[in-house]
């Protein structure tokens, strides 16, 4: 998924339908205005129709929340990086995370299109459904929760520069990603699972082009 050029102005073109063209595009408040409900709600449903203890919905809201971190992780390194060998596939993962990295800054493409997501909450919901039973309208909120911190941080990295100096190593980790290596540094919204599988880069090693650094600033 190499790029001759990054493009840090304007957004790829992935449908020549103008309609499916605009499918492939969010706001973050759309997203959040979407899946809010139902971080509220399935929890408030887990006790008032299912009699879930407050204790059990917070352990299992938490633990969702943690899971997504494993499964952002597993996503972005071996779904959205995955070396594909037929024209199709590579069409397909162009439009699901290669067009992100030829052009970065389209923020119109930081969150998940509503339908797509729709269709793969939906599917994930019923897969943690058949293990865990009633458990799960406790754990997928968590994990949607999880989600929706995950694409607002993203969407912040590539929109905002860093506010707090404490974000600046999730803004370098990431940045590094697309502009240096996009091997390592598969965490965004967080760099746990980056440690525990040796893909997390070494910050304190890693220099600073200030050049590129004050380009990458927005002013």
């Amino acid at each position: 998924m190499k790029f001759e050029k990054i493009h840090n102005k304007g957004q790829a073109r992935l449908f020549r339908s103008p309609y499916l063209e605009m499918l492939t595009k969010a706001h973050p408040l759309v997203i959040w205005g979407m899946y809010l409900p139902i971080v509220i709600g399935f929890p408030y449903l887990a006790s008032a129709r299912f009699e879930l203890g407050a204790g059990r919905i917070a352990l299992f809201f938490f633990l969702g929340m943690f899971f997504w971190t494993f499964f952002e992780y597993i996503m972005h390194r071996w779904i959205f990086h995955m070396i594909a060998e037929s024209e199709r596939a590579q069409k397909f993962i162009y439009i699901m995370h290669g067009n992100h990295h030829h052009y970065p800054r389209d923020r119109e493409r930081l969150f998940m299109p509503p339908l797509p997501s729709i269709l793969l909450a939906s599917a994930i919901f019923g897969l943690m459904f058949l293990p865990m039973g009633v458990n799960a309208f406790a754990f997928f909120p968590g994990f949607l929760l999880g989600y929706l911190m995950y694409g607002s941080m993203h969407y912040a990295i590539h929109a905002w520069n860093p506010p707090f100096k404490w974000m600046k190593p999730l803004w370098r980790n990431h940045h590094l990603h697309h502009y240096k290596d996009e091997h390592k540094g598969f965490g965004v919204s967080s760099t746990i699972w980056d440690h525990v599988f040796g893909t997390m880069f070494d910050l304190r090693k890693e220099k600073e082009d200030k050049e590129k650094v004050n380009e990458l600033m927005y002013k």
